[in-house]
């Protein structure tokens, strides 16, 4: 009977130890995901951690209206989170990591940031992006004064 339980007992620990590491630490996905990067927070009571936010192009539908499609992220490494606070604004791809829950140390959300792949600064003026434009449907007409109709 002795036998029994403590076998009983090992086969639960190592199931609660299978089921821990695949609920929090097998990487589940990974990707990347592009947009303008709106903030990076430092925020937490007990344990603080850095959280994002990316708005990506395009918008996703819901039954109560239309919003921005948005990215909500987690960072683990101070360094990149501290570079990111620095761009916001700032249009970028940012690698990410997927878990299938969250650990209240590691972040707020299942996806963590652990790679910036590139940055890239935001068009803001319409002349810039008509420049864009003029540049590809007409080469060399980058800074004249040709206006091609339906761009105003």
């Amino acid at each position: 009977m002795k036998k029994f339980i403590w076998i009983l007992i090992s086969v639960l620990v190592v199931g609660l130890a299978v089921f821990c590491y695949f609920r929090f630490y097998f990487v589940f996905g990974e990707g990347v995901r592009s947009g303008e990067l709106n903030y990076v927070v430092y925020k937490g009571v007990i344990w603080k951690t850095y959280e994002g936010k990316l708005i990506q192009t395009g918008i996703k539908a819901q039954t109560t209206g239309v919003q921005s499609n948005t990215f909500e992220f987690s960072v683990a490494d101070k360094e990149i989170a501290e570079r990111l606070m620095t761009e916001s604004g700032k249009v970028m791809d940012l690698h990410y990591k997927e878990y299938f829950g969250r650990l209240p140390w590691r972040g707020h959300t299942r996806y963590i940031v652990d790679d910036i792949i590139s940055i890239k600064a935001k068009s803001t003026t319409i002349d810039d992006q008509n420049t864009e434009v003029l540049s590809t449907i007409a080469p060399g007409t980058e800074g004249a004064d040709t206006v091609i109709p339906g761009l105003y």
